[in-house]
């Protein structure tokens, strides 16, 4: 029997990735990423191949950086 390596941590919890998410600046919580403006949800940022922000729940994409394409 193979064992696989489970996703808890040595006292017994399990680690949450929420705690990614927000960041605490005085009294309050913040949300460190966007939220989405089609939708409300909390938006993931790709840097690979090109960078923007994309909604998982509703395929809303942005993307980041110039439109203009300027040539140097």
């Amino acid at each position: 029997m193979v064992r696989v390596p489970s996703n808890k941590s040595k006292e017994g919890g399990v680690k949450a990735a929420v705690r990614l998410y927000y960041e605490i600046q005085g009294d309050q919580v913040v949300l460190k990423n966007k939220k989405c403006p089609r939708c409300g949800s909390v938006m993931a940022h790709h840097m690979k191949p090109v960078e923007r922000w994309h909604c998982g729940k509703c395929n809303y994409t942005e993307f980041v950086g110039s439109k203009t394409g300027t040539k140097k």
